[in-house]
């Protein structure tokens, strides 16, 4: 399966990664490429991660990563893999 990463998605991400690297450039860049090495990984195990929260439809999956959530979509007739949100998870 292909990998499509959605800028808005690629956007919020660098964003944090900036805000990591105000106090600590090591951590941001470590942060980046773990968060990538994971992202990478999804078409090999598109179901790995348990189905999103937001929606009904299976095919949208949520990757927890260090307290953040990664939101894709399986579009199987298309054989891609769209990676669409980013945002940190709270418990309330």
């Amino acid at each position: 399966m292909k990998l499509s990463v959605n800028p808005a998605f690629l956007a919020k991400l660098l964003r944090q990664i900036d805000y990591i690297a105000q106090d600590k450039p090591e951590a941001a860049l470590k942060f980046y490429l773990d968060i990538e090495e994971r992202i990478y990984q999804i078409p090999n195990h598109p179901f790995k991660h348990r189905q999103s929260i937001f929606s009904d439809d299976p095919n949208v999956r949520d990757l927890i990563f260090k307290g953040y959530v990664i939101t894709y979509r399986v579009l199987k007739d298309d054989a891609v893999i769209e990676v669409f949100s980013f945002y940190k998870y709270e418990n309330k």
